[in-house]
C-alpha cells in the first residue's frame, strides 16, 4: 500500500503489524499533518467478528480525549478495508524499551524482557498509563489489554496508550470466544483469565504486572503454556521481586501486591487511587496478604483439565459484562 493515497492520506511506509491490524504512515495532505493509519488485513475483511472489533477500537478511543491516550482521528473503509486514521506517535512502545530494541508500534510477541527500567523512570510511566486508565474508566471503557506492546513512550517521555482492540464499552454486546486468545495471557487478571466480569480493577491488576516487568525484566507468573500460567495467576503467588536480582523498595513492592491482590475488592479501588500510591510510595495502602489455601483449591491438574475443558466448550472466551 505504500505510496497509494487512501481519502485524503497518502502512505508513506509500513511502521507496524499487530494481531489486529497493520499500521502506516501516511501524510494527511488537507491538514499537512502526519498520521497513523491502522488497517484491519484483508484476509480478514470478510469475518463480521474481526469487523466488529476493529471498529468498537476506534469508537472507545474516540470517546476519549486525554494527553496518555492516542487520539483517533475518523474510522473509514477503502476498497473494502477498514482503517483507522489516528496521531502519529515518534517514540517506541514500552516493550521496545525494556527489550532495548528500536522501532515504533512494533508488537514484539515474546513476553519476558531483559532489560529492566530505572525505578524513577518506572513509577512516572505507571502514574501517566494510571492517568489514561482513569480517563477511560471515567467513561466506562476497560481496556482489557494493557501490556507494554500498548504502550507509547513518545521522545519527551509523554505516555500514549493505544490499540482498544479488546476495550469493552459497559453496556455493549458480549464479545466472542476469539477474544480470550488475542489478550496476553501473562497480563491477563484472574477474572479475565477465567472469563468472568471484567471491569476497572481487572486494568489495574494488568499495569501491576507492566510495574513489575518494568522493575524487574521479568514476569510475576509463569508457565510453559497458557493454562499454566492462567494457573498460576489464579492460585499462586508472584515470584519476589528479590528473586530477580534487584534491591526493590518494600514500599513499591506493596504497591504491586496490592494491584495483584486476587480478589480484585482487595486491590486499588481505582486508577486514580494507584496513582496516587506511586506518587507516595510510602504512604500507600497496605497490600494484602497472600490467601492461605483453603483446602478446598483445586490441585493443579484438576483446574488445568477444568480449564481446558472451558476453553473447549467457548465459555473462556465471553468476557462476561
Amino acid at each position: 500500500m505504500i505510496g497509494q493515497t487512501v481519502s485524503h492520506y497518502h502512505i508513506l511506509e509500513k511502521i507496524g503489524a499487530g494481531g489486529m491490524g497493520e499500521i502506516f504512515l501516511a501524510e494527511d495532505t488537507k491538514l499537512k499533518r502526519q498520521v497513523a493509519l491502522k488497517f484491519l488485513p484483508r484476509q480478514m475483511t470478510t469475518d463480521p467478528e474481526a469487523k466488529g472489533r476493529f471498529e468498537r477500537e476506534a469508537q472507545a478511543a474516540a470517546a476519549l480525549n486525554h494527553p496518555n491516550i492516542v487520539t483517533v482521528y475518523e474510522i473509514g473503509e477503502h476498497e473494502g478495508q477498514i482503517y483507522i486514521a489516528m496521531e502519529y506517535i515518534e517514540g517506541r512502545t514500552l516493550k521496545e524499551m525494556i527489550s532495548g530494541s528500536v522501532g515504533a508500534y512494533n508488537h514484539t510477541p515474546l513476553p519476558i524482557t531483559p532489560h529492566p527500567l530505572p525505578i524513577a523512570q518506572v513509577i512516572d510511566i505507571a502514574i501517566q498509563i494510571s492517568s489514561g486508565l482513569a480517563a477511560a474508566h471515567a467513561k466506562a471503557i476497560v481496556h482489557r489489554d494493557i501490556k507494554p506492546q500498548n504502550i507509547l513512550i513518545d521522545k519527551d517521555g509523554r505516555v500514549k496508550i493505544l490499540d482498544f482492540g479488546l476495550a469493552k464499552l459497559q453496556g455493549a454486546s458480549r464479545l466472542t470466544q476469539k477474544d480470550f486468545t488475542m489478550g496476553t495471557v501473562h497480563y491477563m487478571s484472574p477474572e479475565q483469565g477465567q472469563g468472568k466480569e471484567v471491569d476497572p480493577r481487572s486494568d489495574i491488576w494488568s499495569l501491576g504486572v507492566v510495574l513489575y516487568e518494568m522493575i524487574s525484566g521479568g514476569l510475576p507468573f509463569r508457565g510453559d503454556y497458557d493454562q499454566a500460567v492462567i494457573y498460576a495467576i489464579v492460585n499462586e503467588d508472584m515470584v519476589p521481586l528479590q528473586s530477580e536480582g534487584k534491591q526493590v523498595a518494600p514500599a513499591i513492592e506493596k504497591i504491586i501486591r496490592c494491584c495483584l491482590a486476587k480478589k480484585r475488592q482487595d486491590r486499588y479501588p481505582s486508577a486514580e487511587a494507584l496513582a496516587g500510591a506511586l506518587r507516595d510510595p510510602q504512604g500507600a495502602r497496605a497490600a494484602t496478604k497472600p490467601e492461605k489455601s483453603n483446602g478446598r483449591r483445586l490441585s493443579r491438574r484438576a483446574f488445568l483439565t477444568a480449564l481446558s475443558l472451558l476453553l473447549l466448550s467457548g465459555i473462556l472466551g465471553f468476557f462476561a459484562l
